[in-house]
């Protein structure tokens, strides 16, 4: 059985099953899709700085050149910045990136012109893959625009936040095997700040914005602690999902990230996953709130329907902190344009503008949010049919072993199944568990009342589902 599967964002999987005759074979799906669709011309193609994607890159270049289609070489860039480029060049594109994952595994996101491709398009891409009769490889040429894409991006925010948004403010950049690490560090000086760079890797780091390893959170506190910085920034392997601490070294949940960003533009709906903080539901915090499952296609449709029902600026965002913006945005004389992709840099300068903007630290805005403190991890190898069971279990009606597994918080008040399991217990506290859509894996998201009290939920259900999936 492969390990490659379409999840939240993209096909993923092992580089031993993804390399060679895999890719080649889904891009020249993706291809064929394309001409049934009447599009011709150019693909776009970019890499994260994992090991494997050089070569998967060449392998996306060949199979778009025997499919008829046009290569373009956008080389190592930030997801959001090629998927911009893409939908000013109104050109598809394919993104080699695993994310966060290990070194071990990589993947594909693909792209139309007008943004990330729907689930109706990941499964005409896995029809055409199983179907696929190969053609011999005549050749290619492909054409790099690296520069130009990479130009484009930074330009989008230097033009809409101004030159003088950020002035004063030093930040410190954990630049690891981002990348992004370069871009953030140039946008943040051509905006004023000073970016102090740290934690630079020559091989690659998963970082993952929802699982934070202690490493990285121990970094992030001796950084704050040696250098004055009004805060920490850095993104996941891609690019597309932020990382940012206060002064002190704590990081801020994505969730929050994506708050402060729609506050910041002014948005009148949000649409995000049902794994996002409880205390979005409180009344008066935006007008309209959509909820959705876990993964940016949900997102993205969640968009569709508020600004289908009368929404003026939609901004999406979820837990792990990728924010989307669904509608244009104006601003004293300056447009930023709708991107409806996970982009990392616009929640990390939104970020940083409402600290310049208030005067205040980002430690005392982040509180005046009122999030329930609300943690989160993983389980790694865990098969997602044994994370699927032990969600059965959970979910049974007759309520026996739910009931006797969370006896001690009073019980399960309410369950909500529209990813994985979100239980409310009888005392208020809330554990969701839910399978990755990508790797095998089971997360465990947890809301409590204290720090202490998340702590300590989130680590006795970790160790319930690692007994309950041996």
């Amino acid at each position: 059985m492969t390990s490659l599967k379409f999840g939240t964002s993209g096909l993923r999987g092992l580089v031993s099953e993804l390399v060679g005759l895999p890719t080649y074979s889904h891009v020249r799906a993706f291809c064929a899709m394309l001409r049934e669709d009447g599009v011709a011309g150019e693909v776009l193609i970019g890499r994260d700085l994992r090991s494997s994607s050089p070569l998967i890159a060449a392998q996306c270049a060949q199979g778009i050149a025997d499919a008829g289609l046009v290569p373009v070489d956008c080389g190592a860039l930030p997801t959001p910045a090629l998927a911009l480029a893409a939908m000013k060049r109104a050109a598809p594109a394919i993104m080699v990136t695993g994310s966060h994952i290990p070194d071990d595994r990589n993947g594909l996101k693909f792209y139309r012109a007008s943004g990330e491709i729907d689930k109706a398009d990941e499964a005409r891409i896995l029809d055409g893959h199983a179907k696929l009769a190969l053609d011999a490889a005549p050749g290619m040429s492909v054409t790099p625009v690296q520069d130009e894409a990479i130009a484009g991006y930074r330009a989008r925010y230097t033009a809409f936040f101004g030159g003088n948004a950020l002035q004063g403010l030093t930040v410190g950049v954990y630049q690891h095997s981002s990348v992004g690490r370069d871009v953030i560090c140039d946008v943040l000086a051509a905006l004023g700040a000073r970016p102090v760079p740290l934690g630079r890797s020559d091989r690659f780091i998963p970082v993952d914005t929802e699982a934070l390893r202690p490493e990285d959170e121990e970094l992030a506190r001796q950084w704050a602690g040696e250098h004055k910085l009004g805060a920490i920034v850095s993104t996941d392997g891609d690019a597309d999902r932020p990382l940012v601490a206060d002064e002190t070294g704590r990081f801020l949940r994505g969730d929050l990230l994506g708050v402060l960003t729609a506050r910041f533009l002014g948005a009148d709906a949000i649409v995000t996953p049902v794994t996002s903080n409880s205390a979005l539901d409180r009344p008066g915090l935006f007008q309209k709130l959509v909820r959705t499952r876990v993964g940016s296609p949900y997102v993205i449709a969640g968009m569709e329907q508020a600004k289908a029902e009368g929404a003026r600026i939609v901004v999406g965002f979820e837990a792990n902190g990728g924010v989307l913006l669904g509608s244009d945005v104006a601003r004293d004389g300056r447009r930023l344009a709708a991107l409806p992709t996970r982009d990392a840099l616009l929640p990390i300068l939104a970020t940083l503008a409402l600290i310049k903007a208030e005067n205040r630290s980002l430690r005392a805005i982040a509180a005046e949010a009122r999030f329930a403190i609300a943690l989160s991890n993983r389980l790694q190898e865990v098969p997602q049919d044994r994370t699927l069971a032990l969600i059965a279990r959970l979910d049974a009606e007759d309520g026996g072993f739910r009931d006797a597994a969370f006896a001690k918080h009073g019980g399960v008040a309410t369950r909500d199944r529209r990813d994985g399991l979100r239980l409310t217990l009888g005392n208020g506290a809330t554990v969701h568990f839910r399978a990755s859509g990508n790797a095998p894996e089971l997360r465990v998201y947890v809301e409590a009342p204290t720090p202490e009290a998340a702590e300590a939920l989130l680590a006795e259900n970790l160790a319930f589902a690692a007994a309950q999936t041996r």
